[in-house]
């Protein structure tokens, strides 16, 4: 039993998967958004993949945009095609964290470029993780 987390973006989605414990949340890698369903399916297999924690990105005085409406149909997508668990996890100022991480421990700027949603997924799964793990899992 092990957890995905996603950021989904316009063109990449990024994706971190949990560890065996599901304590510790790792990026896992950067698939193209067109391809999202078959990508899926295939770390779900391959992982044994029970829950996908997928970033539910809110605007920030808490209302929802196209882009919340957007993850919302893919959660149901994900539900109905992949028979797994969704939780959808406030995704608001992820990318800035993954950023701002990677920044200080002095990532070039052409591996941020590349890992920036992969890191941002992880956030959004260790943020669900630690709260799951606060409130007694």
């Amino acid at each position: 039993m092990r957890f995905l987390g996603i950021d989904l973006g316009e063109r990449r989605v990024g994706l971190a998967i949990s560890d065996k414990t599901n304590l510790i949340s790792t990026p896992l890698k950067v698939i193209s958004s067109e391809d999202l369903l078959n990508e899926l399916k295939l770390i779900v297999e391959e992982y044994e993949i029970t829950d996908v924690i997928l970033g539910f990105p809110k605007n920030m005085n808490n209302t929802l945009g196209d882009s919340a409406q957007k993850a919302l149909d893919i959660k149901e997508k994900i539900i109905e095609q992949l028979k797994v668990n969704v939780c959808l996890q406030d995704e608001r100022r992820s990318t800035i964290a993954a950023s701002k991480y990677m920044t200080d421990s002095n990532m070039s700027r052409n591996k941020r470029k590349k890992n920036i949603d992969s890191m941002a997924a992880a956030i959004i799964l260790q943020t669900y993780l630690d709260r799951r793990d606060k409130n007694g899992r």
